[in-house]
């Protein structure tokens, strides 16, 4: 599949995100989780566009929610990663497109519509932002580099446990960072800006794409356990440039 017409494709949803008043259009799916009308538009039209493009790949999005697929190849869609900073106009919102086949993520796209980036990569073929080929950071020590974390803001009965994690890393790290874009920070992981992310419950469709990013770039990405994260479920999630891997490992 030509990865070039999916881009142009995911940069046509721009419009949307720009759209104020289809930001305030909110409704609440749980605590801290909410949806607004530009959620639900990208997805609608990114599902109708790419059943036009490919009739034959099942569709999977945030807003529908995890469900039972009946082929071995879908695309995994979260229309707005980031929908609380899209709401108060905090501008580290993504759209995030994982394509999934035979158990593995075969092409991942995060689109920043507000800095006009794209960052991209297909399986074995490397990854890449605005067409320049990105690796991760050179770092070998979590002493040389920054960290992004995620705050599982859905389950805040974590939050003890999570923010003692962020301490140690705290400590052992430059310093810490937060984007509330979990997809944008897989981005950052895999274009070098940090030596590594975590959060503790992630959705198939935060981490899908980004996943694929990090690794075509050279990093790592596993559970808190050192294993391979489950595509099909949620979970932690643990991506770095693959040298700090260990060291922060040993402190979730």
């Amino acid at each position: 599949m030509e990865i070039a017409k999916i881009i142009e494709l995911v940069k046509k949803t721009k419009p949307f995100v720009e759209n104020r008043e289809m930001a305030d259009h909110v409704k609440v799916k749980g605590l801290a989780d909410y949806v607004t009308q530009v959620d639900t538009n990208i997805q609608n039209f990114l599902a109708r566009e790419l059943s036009g493009i490919a009739p034959e790949i099942q569709f999977l999005g945030e807003e529908e929610g995890l469900h039972e697929m009946s082929s071995d190849t879908y695309w995994i869609l979260d229309p707005i990663d980031g929908t609380t900073n899209l709401i108060h106009d905090y501008q580290h919102s993504t759209v995030s497109l994982g394509l999934y086949s035979k158990g593995e993520i075969v092409m991942g796209i995060i689109y920043d519509p507000f800095r006009e980036d794209v960052y991209y990569a297909q399986k074995g073929r490397g990854c890449f932002l605005n067409g320049k080929r990105i690796h991760v950071s050179e770092a070998g020590t979590l002493s040389e580099t920054i960290v992004a974390f995620g705050t599982a803001p859905y389950q805040k009965e974590l939050a003890g446990e999570n923010f003692r994690r962020l301490e140690r890393v705290y400590e052992r790290s430059q310093d810490i960072r937060r984007t509330g874009s979990a997809a944008l920070d897989l981005a950052y992981v895999a274009c070098g800006r940090t030596g590594g992310f975590f959060e503790i419950r992630l959705q198939p469709w935060d981490f899908a794409a980004g996943m694929l990013l990090v690794t075509e770039a050279g990093g790592k990405v596993t559970d808190f356990q050192g294993k391979p994260l489950d595509l099909l479920r949620p979970g932690s999630v643990l991506a770095t440039n693959g040298k700090v891997h260990e060291e922060l490992l040993g402190m979730m």
